[in-house]
């Protein structure tokens, strides 16, 4: 048995190891929330499985209530599977490696390299130590300040198990919440919206990111990447949340409902910071207008950044093809940015990142739409909510069949899974043996 497992590891691609190792993390998750002290009430295979997979991709869509159907041990197992899904298999297998006094070897560095998302052994322990303490740091001391919101409301232990709870699924842009509205009942709470956004933020930027911001002198110090990280969220930030409140200033159903002008723009805060990737909500989806939900739709599937707890098609991969097109319209035929060229293997790996994600988004849509009655953009979003591992939606999931489910868990999975595979192939170079001569195409 030993020697067959390790004849199939030594053959099979590290990105496949990956997403089977996944998949089996979705089963057994599955599985333990069908025992009978998960639930309070009977739940089905499905939903164990789209709520297991929901989980383990950190994307937030439920089809069980987390407050009212699952008890604690079940919420306990949800938590659990998310903060396994967020950081991944590798950096937990390398931690308790590490604990064990056991090295490192040249196929767990392999795996380990492929699930941070990097392309290079160098530091990669180092990096994964870097991980573990920014996590404790940052989910510890979310759950403390949340606790100063819960506890009075929710009492010593009911409020500290909240606590604890939205701070693990925070950091880990997961969505999921122990109440069943959502946050809506803290949509002006200051502490939430002060700590929750800075969870997601922070675990959504990428460990790489922090390190360079915590140890590099601010800006000069800096790579490329965490430039380029910096400047893309403070962007997207910036018109996630003055769009929101442009477009719902006077909607009865999400900021209209507000009477000053501070807490129309908490809201406007909130949710315009947590649509990328955390799924949180302070304010009802479903009452958006189609306008905003549009927007949405677009933060979503350009989500955080690499290596972080984020899904989507990541900032920096968004932020290349701007490069690359404004190269274009300039004559240029070198990408650069802040004194640094950017190699055209990046541009190609972009490219296919985008064109392999509307291929998968397309595919999600029009299999929706053909099994499902109901609002195109009810479809559109709930897709593009699942590819970017969100978790916000317009009150369709609930709708969904089981056909429906299986295609939202697909697109959940390939959201959280699938940039790995890809990125295995397009690391794996092939020298051509034969050139061929140019020829001329004609475009646009």
């Amino acid at each position: 048995m030993r020697r067959a497992l390790a004849r199939w590891l030594s053959r099979t691609p590290p990105p496949a190891v990956l997403a089977s190792g996944y998949l089996a993390l979705v089963v057994l998750g599955a599985f333990l929330l069908l025992l009978p002290p998960m639930t309070r009430q009977p739940i089905t295979l499905m939903d164990a499985l789209f709520t297991s997979t929901s989980a383990v991709t950190v994307t937030g869509l439920a089809v069980i209530d987390t407050e009212l159907v699952l008890t604690f041990w079940g919420q306990l197992v949800v938590a659990v599977l998310i903060q396994m899904g967020g950081l991944g298999l590798m950096t937990f297998a390398v931690l308790v490696w590490s604990a064990l006094g056991l090295p490192v070897g040249i196929t767990q560095g392999t795996y380990l390299r492929e699930d941070l998302n990097q392309t290079s052994y160098v530091r990669l322990t180092r990096l994964v130590w870097t991980i573990f303490r920014v996590v404790i740091v940052a989910e510890i001391a979310g759950a403390m300040l949340l606790c100063l919101s819960f506890m009075p409301n929710h009492g010593l232990a009911g409020g500290l198990w909240h606590a604890i709870f939205h701070s693990i699924s925070a950091f880990n842009n997961a969505g999921f919440s122990t109440f069943s509205p959502g946050l809506t009942g803290y949509a002006i709470d200051p502490i939430v919206n002060t700590v929750i956004p800075a969870l997601f933020i922070v675990g959504g930027i990428g460990y790489v990111v922090v390190a360079d911001i915590w140890n590099r002198p601010f800006w000069r110090g800096w790579s490329l990447h965490t430039r380029l990280m910096m400047i893309g969220t403070a962007v997207l930030i910036l018109v996630g949340v003055g769009l929101t409140a442009a477009l719902e200033w006077t909607n009865p159903r999400t900021l209209g409902q507000y009477d000053s002008w501070g807490a129309r723009m908490t809201v406007a805060w909130f949710q315009g910071v947590t649509t990328r990737t955390a799924g949180f909500n302070s304010t009802d989806i479903s009452g958006l207008h189609d306008s905003t939900s549009l927007l949405y739709m677009a933060l979503m599937i350009i989500g955080g950044g690499p290596t972080s707890t984020a899904g989507g098609l990541k900032v920096t991969t968004v932020v290349v093809m701007v490069l690359a097109t404004a190269a274009f319209l300039r004559r240029r035929t070198e990408i650069w940015a802040f004194g640094r060229s950017i190699a055209l293997g990046d541009v190609l790996k972009a490219m296919a990142l985008i064109s392999i994600a509307s291929a998968v988004i397309f595919t999600a849509v029009f299999l929706m739409a053909l099994s499902h009655d109901g609002e195109f953009i009810d479809i559109a979003f709930e897709v593009s909510s699942a590819f970017g591992t969100t978790g916000l939606s317009r009150g369709y999931t609930a709708e969904l069949t089981d056909f429906g489910r299986i295609v939202i868990m697909t697109v959940m999975f390939l959201g959280r899974v699938g940039p790995l595979t890809l990125g295995f192939f397009l690391a794996t170079r092939m020298m051509p043996r034969v050139r061929y001569p140019a020829g001329q195409v004609h475009l646009g």
